[in-house]
């Protein structure tokens, strides 16, 4: 099995405050891994490294065998790295189905997009019945499936999910999670972060802890701890 993706000390911050400080992690084709830890400690400034949204200051992020640490973030979407960030962001005015086409803009990606829309409607079918409606119409969580689904319009080569199911009800979180794993089911690697780490184990191959910039704890899921060790190495006391 070869490396899809690896991070090597990578390092990056906002205004001179340093927040990644010298983090590993590395993702094989075909795989799923998920992050999770304490907010404000530097899983999302990962991911809009490794997407080129945020400069790292050292380091390195290699994408199928390329160094893409200072690539522009639409190189790298065309690379087929592709990033659904967290806070539902979408083109407000625009409708739905608009939408969802726009998202396949890439030479690679407009090669079989229809058939791409056709997945993305079953996957998620309310954004088949409200594909005349604005995507400022819908409700956060169709919002997010709107989300998700321009990210597969773009034919991801590896999928990036930032927190998708936050803020969300139960009922969409279940929703939104069994779509998640239909994606992992058809081969698409992902790259995942959540704070359900019961939902991580279940859907990845692998959980990185990230604390104060760094990986903590690497799990391999086939030898995972049990959920009161792991909540043990996330507040690093005993929980109760």
């Amino acid at each position: 099995m070869s490396t899809l993706l690896t991070v090597r000390g990578l390092q990056a911050g906002y205004g001179g405050v340093p927040v990644l400080r010298g983090i590993d992690i590395y993702l094989d084709t075909g795989e799923a891994i998920g992050l999770f830890g304490p907010n404000g400690h530097g899983k999302t400034t990962l991911l809009r490294v490794i997407s080129g949204l945020l400069r790292p200051t050292a380091g390195s992020v290699t994408f199928d065998g390329s160094d893409i640490s200072h690539a522009k973030p639409s190189a790298i979407v065309a690379a087929g790295l592709v990033h659904a960030q967290q806070g539902n962001t979408m083109f407000s005015d625009m409708g739905v189905e608009e939408t969802l086409q726009l998202a396949a803009f890439t030479p690679r990606a407009r090669d079989g997009w229809k058939d791409r829309l056709t997945e993305v409607h079953t996957l998620f079918p309310r954004l088949a019945e409200r594909r005349k409606q604005l995507a400022r119409t819908l409700s956060g969580g169709e919002r997010q499936m709107l989300s998700i689904g321009c990210a597969l319009m773009c034919a991801p080569r590896l999928l990036i999910l930032d927190e998708p199911t936050l803020g969300l009800s139960p009922r969409l979180k279940g929703e939104l999670r069994d779509a998640i794993g239909i994606i992992a089911a058809k081969g698409v690697p992902l790259v995942v972060v959540e704070q359900d780490v019961e939902f991580l184990l279940a859907l990845t191959n692998r959980l990185y802890l990230v604390e104060q910039g760094e990986v903590g704890h690497e799990i391999d899921r086939a030898h995972a701890p049990n959920h009161q060790e792991i909540m043990n190495m996330y507040f690093g006391e005993q929980a109760h």
